[in-house]
C-alpha cells in the first residue's frame, strides 16, 4: 500500500486517522460501511466480510456458506462438544487453528474467499436443554460459559500486541435461548440475573478476552429489543469499553417492524438501530437510513459516529496499514500449502474430538475394549455416518465410527455392520456379535427444510425441541434384548432423557456431531488408547416436567444446577473415567480472599487405578450464611490433568474474589458479602469430595 492519505499512516493515533478517513467519505460511501464489508474502492480501504466460525472456518457444509465455490477446512466438534473437553486451551488451540485458515482463505491467490470478522464464540448460555441452538454454546453455566469464551476469543485474535489475525464477533447479545417466537419474545429477569449470569460470559469476553465485536440478539430484554435497547450504549460500550463493531442479526432490522412491532415505519426502526450504537446491518437497510437521514431522524454525523467501531476493528486487522507491518499479511501469498490438509490440523482434530468424549456408565469396566474381543458389531442410524450442522463448513474428509473402529481393530478383528433398514438383519448382526455398539443421536439439521424438524427431540435454529425422549431408544431396546453386551454411543447435540438406557445397558459414551475425525477419536476411547476425560456442561433432566416453562428466564425457578430442583438423570459436571482417584487433604493459600484478589485451592489427588486417566477438579462455592438468595452451588474454578497409574499431585485451582462476588444493584457493582463460604472440591455439581471455609472479606 503507498501512502497517499493520512489515515495510512500508521505512526498516527488511531483516533486521528479514523478522523481523517471520514472526512474523505461521501454520505453514500458512510452509508455503504453500515454493511459487514466496510470497503471503499475510491480511497483503496479494502474492508472485511464476516465468516461463520463456531467450531471452524465456515466457508460451505449444509448453510451453503461457501455460496456455490464451497472450500474445504478444518471441522471440529459443536461447540457444546469443544465445551465437554472442559480444556479452555483446547479452544483456544481450536480458535487459532480456524484464524490461520480464515487468513488463508481471505488472502490466498487461490481462494480470496470469506473475510476475517469471524462470527464466534456464542456467549449466549444454555439455561434450558429444550433450546435449539445448545449445540452452539458451551452450556449453562455463566463462570465456566466465561472462561471457554475468553479462550476463544484469545485463540482468535492472536497474541501480537498491535494487530489480530481475526476479529472475534461475539453473539448474541443478550439472552437469547428460545427459538420459537425468538423474533418477538421478551427475555425478561433482574439486573442481579443481568449481570451474574446472562450478561456474565459477554463481559469477561471483551473486559478479559479483548473481543471488540459482538451481534444483538434477536429477541427483547425486559420488553424492549436488543438491536436497540439502551444497554448496548451505557453497559457495553460506556461501561466495558466495547468500542468495535456492534451488529444485528440477520434480518434483526426488518424484525423490528414485522415482528415486533416496535416502530411504525422503517425510517424510524434505522434511526433506532444506529441511534443505539449499532454500526452493521445484516439485512437490506439502505432504504431505511437514508429515509432516516432525509427525514432528520438522524445526521449524518450519527452515522460518523457509529462507523468509527468498525474502523477500530479493520484497523487491528491491519487492513489499512502497509503489509510488512502486518504479521498475519504473508499468510496464504507464498503459495504454502492449504492449512486444512496439514498433518497437525488432522491431529488437532482427532486429539481434542479424543477429549471430547464423556463416559457416562461403566458398569462391570465393559469399557475399554477387551483386548481378546474378536467380533465387533456397529449399528444404528450414526454407525456409518458423520453429520455436519447449520454452522459447520465442508470438511476435507470424515471419518465415521464404523470407519475408526475398523482402522483400530486391525485384521484380526471381525467389524460387522447392518448397512440398511432391515431390522432383522440388524438384529442378525447383533445377535452373532461378541459386543454390539448402538450408535444413536439427533440429526443437527433436523433432517429437513428451515425451522423443520422430523423428530420431536430435533433441535436447531428457528426450532426449540419439544421432547427430551431418544426416538432410538426402542432400537437400543431391542438390541440389548438380544445382545446384552451392548454399548451405547449417543452423538448428539443436546441432554436426552435416556432413563431405560442409563438404567440397563452396560455402558454408555456421549459425543457431539461435525468432528471430521469422530470415528478415529471415539475408537481411541473405545478400545482404551484414552481416557475418555470429557465432562457433561448441562443438567440432563429424566423428563420435560422437571424443567420450568420455556421462555420463564428467571433462573431461581429451578433452572440449571444452581437452582435444579429433583434428581437430575446426569449432574452438571459429570463424567466417568477408565482408572479411578482418589481425593485427599485440600487446603486453601490465605483463609480470606478480597475481591479485587484470589486464593489458590490446594487438592491432593492420587491416580490409585491401573491406567493413564483424565480428572477434572471442579470447585463450587456454597453461601450458607448469606443473606441473599444465592445459587445451591457455584462454580467458581476447575482444572483437568492427566495422571499416571501411582501419580499423586498437588492440584492448585486458583478461586478469584470477582468470582464470588454478587451483583449489588444499589452500589452497581459486584460485591463480597462479608461472611464465611464453603468451597467444595468435587467431580460434579452432585458431588463433593471434600471442603474448606473461607472468609469473604
Amino acid at each position: 500500500m503507498s501512502e497517499k492519505f493520512p489515515f495510512q499512516n500508521p505512526e498516527l493515533p488511531v483516533e486521528a486517522r479514523i478522523d481523517d478517513l471520514l472526512s474523505r467519505l461521501t454520505l453514500a460511501e458512510k452509508i455503504a460501511c453500515l454493511s459487514t464489508d466496510p470497503s471503499v474502492p475510491r480511497l483503496g480501504v479494502r474492508g472485511t466480510d464476516h465468516v461463520e466460525g463456531l467450531h471452524g472456518l465456515t466457508l460451505g457444509g449444509p448453510g451453503e456458506w461457501g455460496k456455490d465455490r464451497p472450500v474445504p477446512t478444518t471441522t471440529f466438534p459443536q461447540a457444546i462438544g469443544l465445551a465437554e473437553t472442559w480444556d479452555p486451551e483446547a479452544l483456544r488451540e481450536v480458535a487459532r487453528i480456524e484464524a490461520l485458515e480464515t487468513r488463508y482463505a481471505f488472502q490466498s491467490p487461490r481462494y480470496r474467499r470469506g473475510g476475517l470478522v469471524v462470527r464466534a464464540p456464542n456467549a449466549d448460555l444454555g439455561r434450558d436443554p429444550r433450546w435449539g441452538r445448545t449445540e452452539e454454546c458451551y452450556g449453562e453455566d455463566a463462570f465456566f460459559n466465561a472462561t471457554m469464551a475468553v479462550a476463544f476469543v484469545r485463540g482468535l485474535q492472536g497474541d501480537h500486541p498491535d494487530y489480530w489475525c481475526t476479529a472475534a464477533l461475539l453473539k448474541h447479545f443478550l439472552a437469547n435461548s428460545n427459538e420459537d417466537g425468538r423474533g418477538s419474545s421478551s427475555s425478561d429477569f433482574d439486573e442481579r440475573l443481568f449481570r451474574e449470569y446472562y450478561s456474565l460470559p459477554f463481559f469477561r469476553a471483551i473486559t478479559e478476552g479483548g473481543a471488540r465485536a459482538f451481534m444483538a440478539a434477536y429477541n427483547k430484554y425486559n420488553g424492549i429489543p436488543c438491536v436497540v435497547h439502551p444497554m448496548l450504549k451505557e453497559i457495553a460500550s460506556a461501561e466495558w469499553q466495547q468500542n468495535g463493531i456492534l451488529c444485528t442479526d440477520g434480518g434483526a432490522y426488518g424484525m423490528l417492524l414485522t415482528e415486533h412491532h416496535y416502530y411504525e415505519d422503517p425510517y424510524s426502526a434505522a434511526a433506532g438501530v444506529i441511534k443505539a450504537g449499532i454500526n452493521q446491518f445484516l439485512d437490506d437497510y439502505r432504504a431505511g437510513v437514508s429515509g432516516a437521514l432525509e427525514r432528520e431522524l438522524i445526521r449524518e454525523e450519527d452515522v460518523s459516529a457509529v462507523l468509527r467501531g468498525v474502523f477500530r476493528v479493520m484497523l487491528r486487522l491491519g487492513q489499512l496499514d502497509p503489509a510488512e507491518r502486518v504479521p498475519y499479511a504473508q499468510i496464504g501469498k507464498n503459495g504454502e500449502p492449504e492449512p486444512w490438509l496439514s498433518y497437525e490440523h488432522r491431529e488437532a482434530v482427532r486429539r481434542i474430538t479424543a477429549r471430547s468424549v464423556v463416559l457416562l456408565k461403566n458398569d462391570a469396566a465393559t469399557l475399554p475394549l477387551p483386548g481378546d474381543v474378536r467380533r465387533i458389531a456397529v449399528v444404528g442410524p450414526l454407525a456409518d455416518r458423520v453429520h455436519i450442522d447449520w454452522y459447520s463448513g465442508t470438511p476435507p474428509y470424515l471419518v465415521t465410527p464404523l470407519d475408526g473402529i475398523r482402522a483400530r481393530a486391525g485384521s484380526e478383528v471381525t467389524v460387522t455392520s447392518s448397512t440398511n433398514n432391515d431390522t432383522s438383519d440388524l438384529m442378525r448382526v447383533a445377535r452373532e456379535a461378541e459386543v454390539v455398539i448402538v450408535c444413536v443421536g439427533n440429526h443437527p439439521t433436523g433432517d429437513d427444510t428451515w425451522a423443520k424438524v422430523t423428530q420431536a427431540s430435533y433441535g436447531k435454529e428457528a426450532v426449540d425441541r419439544r421432547s427430551l425422549e431418544l426416538e432410538d431408544e426402542r432400537l437400543i431396546q431391542k438390541v440389548f434384548a438380544v445382545n446384552p453386551r451392548t454399548i451405547v454411543v449417543l452423538i448428539s447435540s443436546f441432554p436426552y432423557a435416556i432413563n431405560w438406557t442409563a438404567e440397563h445397558v452396560p455402558a454408555i459414551l456421549h459425543l457431539t456431531h461435525n468432528s471430521q475425525e469422530l470415528g478415529h477419536a471415539l475408537a481411541q476411547a473405545l478400545f482404551g488408547d484414552v481416557d475418555p476425560g470429557g465432562r457433561l456442561v448441562q443438567t440432563w433432566p429424566r423428563s420435560l416436567e422437571q424443567l420450568p416453562p420455556m421462555l420463564d428466564y428467571d433462573l431461581r425457578k429451578g433452572r440449571t444446577y444452581r437452582y435444579f430442583k429433583g434428581e437430575p438423570l446426569f449432574p452438571f459436571g459429570f463424567g466417568q473415567s477408565y482408572t479411578e482417584f482418589r481425593y485427599g487433604a485440600v487446603s486453601a493459600s490465605c483463609p480470606s480472599v478480597r475481591l479485587e484478589d484470589s486464593v489458590d485451592v490446594h487438592v491432593e489427588l492420587e491416580n490409585v487405578g491401573a491406567r493413564s486417566g483424565d480428572e477434572v477438579v471442579q470447585i463450587y462455592a456454597r453461601f450458607p450464611n448469606s443473606k441473599l438468595e444465592r445459587p445451591k452451588r457455584l462454580l467458581c474454578g476447575f482444572r483437568r490433568l492427566t495422571l499416571e497409574p501411582g501419580e499423586r499431585r498437588d492440584v492448585v485451582v486458583p478461586v478469584r474474589g470477582v468470582d464470588l462476588a454478587h451483583w449489588d444493584v444499589a452500589a452497581h457493582a459486584f460485591v463480597l458479602e462479608p461472611s464465611e463460604i464453603e468451597l467444595v472440591v468435587a467431580r460434579s455439581a452432585s458431588d463433593t469430595q471434600a471442603a474448606l471455609s473461607l472468609t469473604l472479606a
